[in-house]
């Protein structure tokens, strides 16, 4: 079963997902995969820490709830965070590899698609990776902000390609005081 709850942050209503295993979903209203992963499972709405008779699993998915809560507090607050809501990501293993990728980008700083592609292709000993299929699993990370995609930029210092817009990668690069004077907003693409 996956539970879900709602926060009102300063981009806008965040819909949090996650099941007794971990966070599985945050996603910005009207995100371009907004709750793609919660099509076709079962899932309920809870607010509040269950306490009592809650069901099987109910209560471990609120724990995560409320700690992924606090940590978007702090975040939003413009301070670094210092733990990690216990996580649940699902998808393919290059998905998976990516993501786990994104998480070791320091807050404050960006790392470029071609930057995560050649990571990964140095890992598995190829002579390359295709930066535009780093750039589909980072776009379909499940979990944003926490997972933060937001800090992958193009090579040129492109902001593109940011599931929640560009404006909100912005706003969220800029209250981690991440230098921008290198960065640019494309007029014209389709990863805009």
């Amino acid at each position: 079963m996956i539970y879900t709850s709602t926060y009102f942050s300063p981009l806008g209503t965040l819909l949090l997902a996650a099941d007794s295993a971990g966070l599985t979903g945050l996603w910005l209203e009207n995100g371009k995969y907004f709750a793609d992963t919660l099509e076709n499972k079962e899932y309920k709405k809870i607010e509040k820490t269950p306490t009592g008779s809650a069901a099987a699993g109910q209560k471990e998915a609120s724990e995560i709830l409320t700690d992924t809560r606090r940590w978007l507090d702090l975040y939003f607050q413009g301070k670094e965070p210092d733990f990690t809501p216990k996580l649940h990501l699902t998808g393919s293993d290059f998905r998976m590899e990516v993501w786990k990728l994104l998480l070791e980008i320091p807050y404050g700083q960006t790392v470029t698609y071609g930057a995560l592609a050649r990571k990964l292709a140095d890992r598995h000993g190829l002579a390359k990776m295709s930066a535009q299929a780093v750039g589909g699993a980072v776009g379909h990370n499940p979990v944003s902000i926490i997972v933060p995609c937001h800090r992958v930029v193009g090579t040129n210092g492109s902001l593109t390609g940011y599931a929640g817009g560009i404006g909100n990668k912005v706003k969220l690069l800029e209250l981690e005081h991440t230098d921008m004077s290198r960065f640019f907003i494309p007029q014209k693409g389709t990863a805009l």
